[in-house]
């Protein structure tokens, strides 16, 4: 009999699913299904206005996507294990059935899901204010994108909501709640999201009677519970069909791309960019990345994480806003093209790259970006290759904090769709870190790492390193530095440090997010 594996990948705007058979490890099929409601910045669906800096999500989108997918992949088929990656903190409020309070209260903008694009910085400063032992792992604070910050800001700007949330909880552990009709939460979003320690739980006395709303974790690979006979009878799986616990996307594609040992940095590259880096022995956090956690990522590892709030995002805002095509796909092809063509720091260029905040080493959701060095012959590429420079600029300040910290990279590895679609900013990766870059060949591997979670769930696999084996990476490319390249990068590198850590310069940055910009009155 064939038998299956299926991956959901939730991200931003939609989820992707594979199906993957058991006895050959082949991807068979894949579906993708875009959110119906999107990403809610301007008003919810009912029309009403959203103030600034909010970003919502439905969760009736998940479920909606959880239904196309898995009718579409699994229908009629024995179905060993299920995995979800979903993209966080991305929490919401519901009752204590799992009902989401978005259901029940459409018109309130704090009843629905924050996605991480939601920023509550003013919260986590105020959290950051009173530092408390909870804060060890993750630098001394936290971030307005985690669920703490989050969970602060419905409390104090909703109380009467926040009074009817008996569970707040991230997007991926309340889909395989509803998948299972079980509440299993996962050790990842609990403790790089809402700081869980196995020793002392959750953080006490940060939003009032927070604890009571969230639950007891269990680590990556462990089974939520299978698929609900009404889940069975609408998507027509057949078999097991045990679904794994969720796993923060970024991190549940480590099995698919073998990074799997100690001593990888992975980079996982989408419209944000996290960092992973994996490690057998336990050192304390180095100065300015976000945080590190035990069997949160792969069983019996260390999972250091730091990541850039925006990265793809940065380059799909350039190209739609100065398009050099018909659509988006065509405005990449010409400016990868030309510049290609260009030296780096071609134009004499130099930025910053918040155009999303900056998450390490400042933390600061208040920050904005910076392009420094135009001039009146400055060109269109000249300014995207600044911008794909400076991505790999903080990837690199990422990057060297962990030999700094007693934690060296033997391996580095980039994955995702964008590190596979975008050769040149691999490329430009490499010779920024001067270092080799590996780049597993692998399609939808965030979809198929969270099959490879679904697999040990569910007991078809002993080990990540026999899913990995079994259903991950085929091959791997390697993409080497260019000495000549590697030494000019060295140089505005340095400018970019410089810039990046003058206080004055980040205060300005900060002034100009709080500027008034409505009509003059």
């Amino acid at each position: 009999m064939t038998t299956y594996l299926i991956g959901l990948d939730y991200g931003s705007e939609s989820a992707r699913g594979v199906l993957v058979e058991v006895e050959s490890g082949r991807q068979v099929a894949h579906h993708v299904h875009p959110y119906r409601y999107g990403i809610m910045t301007r008003s919810l669906p009912d029309g009403t206005p959203l103030p600034p800096d909010f970003a919502l999500q439905n969760a009736e989108d998940y479920t909606e996507a959880a239904f196309e997918i898995l009718s579409r992949l699994g229908r009629g088929r024995t179905v060993e294990g299920i995995g979800l990656g979903f993209t966080a903190s991305s929490p919401l409020p519901a009752r204590a059935d799992g009902v989401p309070l978005s259901r029940l209260y459409p018109e309130a903008p704090h009843a629905y899901v924050k996605l991480w694009k939601h920023n509550a910085q003013a919260y986590a400063d105020t959290i950051n204010a009173r530092p408390g032992p909870f804060l060890a792992n993750f630098g001394g604070r936290v971030s307005g994108e985690w669920l703490l910050a989050k969970a602060a800001q419905i409390a104090a700007e909703a109380p009467a909501l926040w009074a009817e949330t008996d569970r707040f909880i991230e997007g991926g552990d309340w889909l395989a709640w509803q998948l299972t009709g079980r509440e299993a939460r996962g050790l990842g979003f609990a403790a790089y999201k809402a700081q869980f320690s196995a020793a002392t739980g959750y953080p006490q006395d940060v939003v009032a009677d927070l604890d009571r709303r969230l639950a007891t974790p269990l680590p990556v690979g462990s089974p939520a519970g299978a698929l609900s006979p009404q889940w069975r009878d609408l998507t027509g799986i057949e078999g097991e069909a045990i679904v794994a616990v969720a796993v923060i996307d970024s991190h549940v594609m480590l099995p698919a791309i073998g990074g799997v040992t100690p001593g990888a940095f992975v980079g996982a590259l989408g419209t944000s960019a996290a960092y992973l880096y994996l490690s057998d022995v336990y050192r304390p956090l180095p100065p300015g990345i976000e945080g590190v956690a035990f069997d949160g990522s792969m069983r019996q590892l260390w999972c250091y994480e730091a990541g850039q709030p925006s990265f793809g995002d940065t380059l799909a805002w350039f190209v739609r806003t100065f398009p050099r095509g018909a659509d988006r796909e065509e405005s990449f092809r010409a400016y990868n093209a030309e510049a290609a063509e260009l030296a780096p720091a071609a134009g004499r260029l130099v930025a910053l790259d918040w155009l999303g905040g900056n998450r390490v080493p400042y933390a600061d959701g208040a920050l904005s970006g910076l392009l420094a060095g135009l001039t009146r012959e400055t060109t269109a590429a000249e300014i995207y290759l600044a911008l794909m420079e400076s991505l790999c600029f903080g990837a690199r300040a990422i990057h060297d904090l962990f030999p700094a910290g007693g934690l060296p990279a033997e391996r580095v590895l980039m994955a995702s769709g964008l590190a596979r679609a975008n050769p040149l900013l691999i490329q430009i990766m490499a010779d920024v870190l001067d270092h080799p870059v590996e780049v597993p060949e692998i399609a939808n591997a965030t979809a198929v790492g969270a099959a490879i979670h679904g697999a040990v769930a569910a007991g078809t696999v002993a080990t990540y390193a026999e899913g990995a084996e079994r259903f991950g990476a085929r091959s791997v490319g390697q993409v080497s530095p260019r000495a000549a390249h590697a030494r000019r990068y060295q140089v505005a590198y340095d400018i970019y440090r410089d810039l990046a850590g003058r206080e004055h310069v980040r205060a300005a940055l900060r002034a100009l997010r709080g500027l008034e910009t409505g009509p003059v009155v």
